[in-house]
This record gives structure tokens, sequence and C-alpha cells, in this order.
């Protein structure tokens, strides 16, 4: 049984030797599948920053988008199968493997120690001669640039003790683990999970400001664009949470603008502006140049395949937060 050691000190001789294991593996068409290795067991893990696997269930596993089958393909198992060490890696599985669920916590509060351990991976693949048609390097660290979560100005501290402190106290008085060890687990899920509903939200809103259709991109101003949540985290249920039709992107000004309820959006996409900001962008030009119309769109701007927001958070946002 692997100890915690072997995820959190993995080494590429470590890891070189692991990928060899899998390249002996094969299919298991019926029965107990092979036990995880370390090396699919962090994969899974860096995966789970990409792909909010509660969307795939055991009918729908084949659907999973990339790196999934790809993993699958690697590890000779089907996609059920890493989307089940996945759930187990993010907490929503409390009983899974003691050192999976502890390393992916700690590693999750250690963008630095992450991106050294996903350069190994990488690393002893290419070694062992799996280029990145069979192992992409799908969060795009391979060679520079340090992981970091998206989205996190939502989750005070507040907020997150509020969410999790009844489930933290559960959790620890049925012994598997510390109050400490509890906390930091389903912490680090609901950060992961935050992370993943930004990605989302972004790619959904086609990396624009939906109010004013700024993209930051081009000129490499990504954190110039913001995803948040239109029914606010700390309000929304764990489902609401990680849907992205709650949620719109938006730059600073705008962003902001939204979330303390100087602007909403009614069901018809339209934006409407509270009457002291309307007073305000009458009275001052450095209001009307950031929330007059222009820049201000009438409705907002989504690419055609986008996903629309939900009615029910628009509705939710319009008469608990909007100052009319």
């Amino acid at each position: 049984m692997a100890a915690l050691a072997d995820y959190l000190d993995l080494t590429v001789s470590q890891a070189r030797q692991q990928f060899r294991e899998l390249e002996l593996r094969r299919p298991v068409a019926a029965g107990r599948q092979a036990d995880f290795l370390p090396v699919e067991t962090l994969l899974c893990l860096a995966a789970s920053l990409l792909i909010n696997h509660r969307r795939f269930g055991g009918s729908t596993a084949h659907l999973a988008p990339e790196p999934i089958p790809s993993l699958a393909l690697l590890f000779s198992r089907p996609p059920s199968s890493v989307l089940a060490k996945m759930a187990n890696l993010d907490g929503s599985r409390l009983h899974g493997g003691k050192w999976d669920i502890l390393a992916g916590a700690m590693l999750r509060d250690e963008p630095a120690h992450f991106t050294h351990i996903y350069r190994t991976l990488l690393n002893a693949a290419r070694a062992e001669g799996i280029g990145a048609d069979r192992l992409p390097d799908f969060l795009g660290l391979e060679h520079d640039g340090e992981f970091g979560l998206l989205g996190q100005d939502e989750l005070g501290p507040s907020a997150l003790e509020n969410a999790f402190k009844d489930q933290i106290a559960k959790a620890a008085s049925e012994g598997t683990w510390t109050e400490q060890q509890t906390e930091r687990i389903l912490l680090g899920a609901a950060r992961v999970g935050q992370h993943v509903f930004a990605l989302n939200v972004l790619a959904n809103c086609g990396g624009r400001c939906v109010f004013c259709g700024l993209n930051p991109g081009p000129f490499g101003g990504r954190r110039m664009l913001v995803a948040g949540h239109i029914k606010p985290w700390k309000d929304s249920t764990s489902t609401e949470r990680l849907d992205l039709r709650n949620g719109l992107a938006g730059c600073p000004s705008h962003d902001v603008a939204f979330d303390t309820g100087l602007l909403t959006v009614d069901a018809s996409l339209q934006v409407h502006v509270s009457s002291a900001l309307a007073g305000a962008v009458r009275a001052d030009p450095l209001a009307r140049q950031y929330y007059g119309r222009p820049p201000l769109r009438d409705t907002i701007l989504l690419p055609d395949q986008a996903q629309l927001p939900g009615r029910k958070y628009l509705d939710w946002h319009r008469t608990n937060i909007f100052i009319s």
C-alpha cells in the first residue's frame, strides 16, 4: 500500500518504474481492477483541476472530455475508473484511499510543490517513450509556469467555515481523520471546485467580459477577467456552486459592480443599471467612461454556442442583490 511520501516525494526514477508497470498492464474485462499506482493517482489529481467529475456518471463516463480518455488508455482502465478516483481525491468519498485523499489536499494547498510533481510525472513519462500523443501536457505546465487556482476571491474564511463546519465536525467524529485533516480535505475540494467552475465560465463566455466585451487574452491580461457567481457561492447549494449557468465573466470594474448590485441582468439578458450608478454616469465623466453606454452593452455578450445563464440565478440576483 502506498504511503504519503510515495505521492509527495515522488522522484523521476520512481515514476519511470511505475510507468514501466503501466506499459505492461492489460485491460481487465471483468472483476477487480489493479490498484492505482501513485503516478496514476497524481495524474487523476491533475485532471480534477480541469474536469468536474460530477457531470459524468457510470452511463456517461465515456463522454468525459480530455484528458480522461487519454488517461484511461494509458492506465488500461475504463474512463469510469478514472472518474471514480477523481471523486476520491476531491473529498467526495471520504472513505476512499486515506493517503490518496490527504496527499491530494496537501498538494492543492501548495502550488509550487504540485507543479514540481506534475513536471516529474511528465519528465518520467517522456523518458519512458510516452509522448504527448498519449499523455498530453493538459495543464500547460510541462516547461514553465506555476499552477494557481482561479476564482478564489469568493471563498473567504467565514464563507468556507459556515459552509462546512457541521460536515467537518461530523466527519472528524467518525475517527478516520482528525478535524484539521478533514478541514483541509473539504476546503481543498471546495477551492478546486471553484477553480473548475471559473475555467468553465470563462470558456463559456468566450474569454470576454460579458458586460463590455473586453478580451484581455491577446495582451496577457489574464487577471483582468473574473469568473464569478450570479447567485453567490455562500448562498448557493453544492450543485449550484458548480453550475456554469450560475456564472458570468466580467472585467474587474463590471464584475464588482454586478457583485455589489449596481448592475444586474434580466431574463432577456438585458443589462440594467442601478439608479445610483445611472446618476453617477450622468454627473461624472469618469463614471461615464466605465459605466456609460458604451462601453456597457445593452445585452450581455455571449458566444453563439454558449450556455445561457440560468433564469433562477438571474432572478435571485435581481431580487436579493440589485439596488434598483
